[in-house]
C-alpha cells in the first residue's frame, strides 16, 4: 500500500479550542424556533460565518449557534415600574348558622365511623399487597436461580466440548486455546533454521562462495525435518553441504532425504534424538479470520521470529519463482520476509496448519504471504521420508513442445492446447491411442491451453484413475478414455 497524505481544507481541520457552551437562554430558543416535520419553518436565523465552525469527533458545531432573541412576558409589569394601585376582589361576609347539637354528634359519629373503617381497608389493603409482593419476589428469586443454572449447565457443556476436541487431536485435555508466549516457546523447541553454503562463480569469472538460509521445522523424535524445495534446491542439485541450527545453537549436517519440486517441498534428516516434533492440525477446518502465528528466520538472521495475524483467504492458486507448477496455497496477513521459507504456520492451540513458502514480492506491499496447508504437505512429508518420493501421482508419459503458443496456433488456424512432442512408449498414452502432433484441449472437465493447465489438471486424479482426453488431431476433435501411470522419480511429464 502506498503511503500518501490526505489533505483536508482548513475550515475542517481539527482546532484545540475548546468550543464554548451554549447558554440556557440559547438552549430554550434552539427548542422554541425548530418546526416539526410537516410544519413550515420559521424565518431562518441569521448564521455565523462558516470560518467560525469547529470540527469535532467528525461533526461541524457553530461557535456562536444563531443570535440571540430576547423574549418577555407581555403581561407582566415589574414592580418598580407599576403607577396604579393594585385592586382587589373580596367576597361579601356571610352570617354563620349554629347547627343542631344532635346533628354535630350524628356527623361526629359518622365521621368517626368513616374514619374507622378507611383505617381498617388501609391496613386490609396493605396486607394483601404485602402478600403479594412477597410471592413475587419468592417467584423472581426462584427464577433467577434456575436461570443461573441453566447457564451454568451451558458453560459446562462447552467446556467439556472444547476439551474433548483438544484432545482429540493430542493435546491434553483442558489445555485450550495457548497465549502467544507459550506459542513462542513452545516453537523455539520445534523450528530449526537451515543454511546451505553454495560455491559459485560470479561475474568477474572468480570463485565465491555464499550462504542460503531458510527454516524448516521437526517431524520426528530422531531428526526428520520438512522444510522447502527451494530452500535447498542448489545443495540438492550441486551435492553442497546442509547444516541444520536448533534453537540452543547446536549444528548438524543434514542429508536431503528426498524432494517434491512440483510442490515445493523437501524432507531432510539429521542424526540426532530426544527431538520435540510438531503437533499437526487440520487444516481442512481452516476458516477466514483464524489466528495464526507464523516463526521463521527473516532475512536469515533474525533468528526465531515470531509474527502474527489472521487467515485472509483459502485455495489461492499460487506460482512462485521456484516451483515448476501452481501450487494450492491459503494467504496470510502476518508478515513473511525472506528466510521464512519452510517455517511453520501455527494455530491459537498451537498446531501447525500450513508451511510458510511465498510472499508477494512487489515492493510497497505488506501482509500477503502464503503458505502450504499442512494436509497436503504431511502426506508428502510421509511419501519422502518412507519411499524417498511422492507415490499415487498421476502421469501420462508425454513431453510439451514449448514451440507452441498463442501467436502459433493463430497462424495455422489451431486450437491452443497441450502440443504433444512425444509419446513414452508402454505409457498410458500410447496405450490409449495419443500420438506425436497430437493438441490435447481437454482432460475430464478441465480445459487444456498449455503445459501449466495440464499439470494442475493431473492434480485431480492419482494414479489408477481414468478420464476422458479430447485431442485435436488434423483439424477434427477425437476423445480417448485413459487410465493414468503412476510418476516415479525418474519421470517427467
Amino acid at each position: 500500500m502506498l503511503d500518501r497524505e490526505e489533505h483536508l481544507p482548513e475550515d475542517t481541520v481539527n482546532r484545540d479550542d475548546p468550543e464554548p457552551e451554549p447558554s440556557v437562554e440559547a438552549e430554550s430558543q434552539a427548542e422554541t424556533d425548530s418546526a416539526g416535520p410537516f410544519e413550515t419553518p420559521a424565518e431562518e436565523p441569521e448564521r455565523t460565518a462558516e470560518r467560525d465552525t469547529d470540527r469535532v469527533n467528525g461533526e461541524y458545531h457553530y461557535k456562536n449557534g444563531y443570535t440571540q432573541r430576547i423574549y418577555s412576558d407581555a403581561h407582566y409589569v415589574p414592580e418598580s415600574e407599576n403607577t396604579v394601585p393594585p385592586r382587589y376582589y373580596t367576597p361579601p361576609e356571610r352570617p354563620v348558622k349554629e347547627s343542631a347539637p344532635k346533628k354535630k354528634r350524628g356527623g361526629g359519629r359518622v365521621l368517626a365511623a368513616a374514619l374507622i373503617c378507611a383505617i381498617l381497608g388501609i391496613g386490609l389493603g396493605a396486607g394483601i399487597t404485602g402478600w403479594q409482593l412477597n410471592s413475587r419476589i419468592e417467584q423472581l428469586t426462584q427464577s433467577q436461580a434456575e436461570l443461573q443454572a441453566q447457564i451454568a449447565k451451558v458453560n459446562e457443556t462447552a467446556q467439556v466440548a472444547q476439551a474433548a476436541a483438544v484432545a482429540a487431536d493430542g493435546r491434553a485435555a483442558g489445555e485450550g486455546r495457548m497465549s502467544y508466549n507459550a506459542i513462542y516457546d513452545q516453537a523455539c523447541e520445534e523450528v530449526v533454521g537451515i543454511t546451505t553454503e553454495v560455491t559459485y562463480q560470479n561475474f568477474f569469472g572468480m570463485r565465491t562462495s555464499g550462504a542460503v538460509t531458510g527454516t524448516g521445522f521437526i517431524l520426528s523424535e530422531d531428526g526428520y525435518i520438512l522444510t522447502n524445495y527451494h530452500v535447498i534446491s542448489y545443495a540438492a542439485q550441486g551435492n553442497y553441504e546442509v547444516t541444520v541450527i536448533l534453537h540452543d545453537g547446536t549444528r548438524y549436517p543434514a542429508t536431503v532425504v528426498g524432494t517434491e519440486e512440483g510442490n515445493d517441498l523437501a524432507v531432510l534428516k539429521i542424526e540426532a534424538s530426544g527431538l520435540n516434533p510438531v503437533t499437526f492440525a487440520d487444516s481442512g477446518e481452516l476458516h477466514v479470520g483464524d489466528e495464526v502465528h507464523a516463526v521463521g528466520n527473516p532475512l536469515g538472521e533474525l533468528d526465531f521470529t515470531m509474527t502474527n495475524g489472521h487467515v485472509s483467504a483459502l485455495d489461492r492458486v499460487i506460482t512462485t519463482d521456484e516451483s515448476t507448477e501452481a501450487i494450492n496455497m491459503f494467504q496470510i496477513d502476518a508478515a513473511v520476509n525472506s528466510g521464512n521459507s519452510g517455517g511453520p504456520v501455527y494455530d491459537a492451540l498451537g498446531r501447525v496448519v500450513g508451511v510458510v513458502t511465498a510472499k508477494y514480492s512487489e515492493s510497497g506491499v505488506e501482509g500477503i504471504g502464503f503458505a502450504i496447508p499442512v494436509n497436503d504437505a504431511r502426506k508428502i512429508a510421509d511419501d519422502l521420508m518412507t519411499k524417498g518420493y511422492v507415490t499415487g501421482k498421476a502421469y501420462m508419459g508425454i513431453t510439451y513442445d514449448q514451440r507452441y503458443n498463442a501467436m502459433y496456433a493463430q497462424y495455422y488456424g489451431l486450437p491452443m492446447g497441450f502440443f504433444v512432442r512425444t509419446v513414452k512408449p508402454g505409457s498410458c498414452s500410447e496405450k490409449a491411442g495419443i500420438v506425436e502432433g497430437d493438441i490435447i484441449t481437454k482432460i475430464g472437465d478441465y480445459d487444456i491451453t498449455g503445459y501449466t493447465e495440464l499439470r494442475q489438471a493431473l492434480k485431480h486424479y492419482s494414479a489408477g484413475d481414468s478420464a476422458t482426453v479430447t485431442v485435436s488431431r488434423s483439424g477434427r476433435d477425437m476423445t480417448f478414455d485413459i487410465v493414468f501411470d503412476e510418476a516415479r522419480p525418474d519421470d517427467a511429464n
